[in-house]
């Protein structure tokens, strides 16, 4: 199963010696509100369908949050915000997520970040970009999602950089703004073609940094998946021949 061994690999990552000491110090002191709990301290996989058709890109885990539920957007505000937009847009079936055996399943949905290790002050650096970016251009060559959600600017270059190859127009014109939406190329595995029926959706990061300031509202966030439900709906385009 090459999604799970892309896992299994993961799991197993010490490639940033920072994030390692991190995440771990963070799982051992913890923080008040949680002494009870077993933190994850480890690198959180992604999460959802394997076979969905939108994949969803945040920054990185939360030192609290998924760094010690064990999954994506799981136990801090942003998750909160963001369960609720799916499970209202029927993504998600249910629209709180506390920890990760509490029953929620995705439909048509898969969640990952650019990072999958806690970073300090949620800041990871370049070289720690770079370090986890192959396990995100995996996950997208097993997943092939005709929509990818960038949550936050960073995820968004994230996504440009591993998509340069195909698409080098896009990368050199393509820029952030909530609710921006671009055409992609895709390589197809195994065939001498690129398939066009792909889209990069962004929007702001639901941090409570952007929705305690209103930067960032319900209703803008719920506009994000009815585009994203909408360009489901679209009927297939022609691949293009290399």
């Amino acid at each position: 199963m090459p999604l799970e061994s892309l896992n299994t690999e993961l799991f197993a990552c010490r490639k940033c010696p920072r994030l390692v000491a991190w995440r771990e110090e963070v799982a051992r002191v913890k923080r008040r509100a949680f002494r009870d709990w077993e933190y994850w301290g480890k690198p959180v996989l992604g999460f959802g369908d394997p076979q969905a058709r939108v994949m969803v890109v945040g920054l990185a885990p939360g030192a609290h949050g998924s760094n010690r539920t064990g999954r994506m957007f799981t136990g801090d505000a942003s998750g909160e915000f963001l369960y609720a937009a799916l499970f209202r847009a029927g993504f998600a079936s249910q629209p709180e997520s506390h920890h990760r055996d509490d029953g929620l399943t995705l439909d048509d949905i898969y969640i990952t970040a650019v990072c999958r290790c806690a970073p300090p002050g949620n800041k990871p650096s370049m070289q720690e970009m770079a370090n986890c970016q192959p396990y995100l251009q995996r996950e997208l060559e097993l997943i092939q999602p005709k929509v990818i959600v960038a949550l936050g600017r960073i995820a968004f270059d994230a996504i440009l950089r591993v998509f340069q190859p195909s698409n080098p127009e896009l990368v050199s014109t393509a820029a952030f703004s909530h609710g921006a939406l671009y055409p992609l190329k895709i390589s197809s595995p195994g065939a001498d073609s690129l398939l066009t029926d792909h889209w990069l959706l962004s929007s702001y990061h639901p941090s409570r940094q952007n929705t305690q300031t209103g930067r960032l509202t319900p209703e803008m966030f719920a506009a994000v998946w009815r585009k994203a439900r909408k360009l489901l709906e679209q009927p297939p385009v022609d691949s293009l021949t290399r």
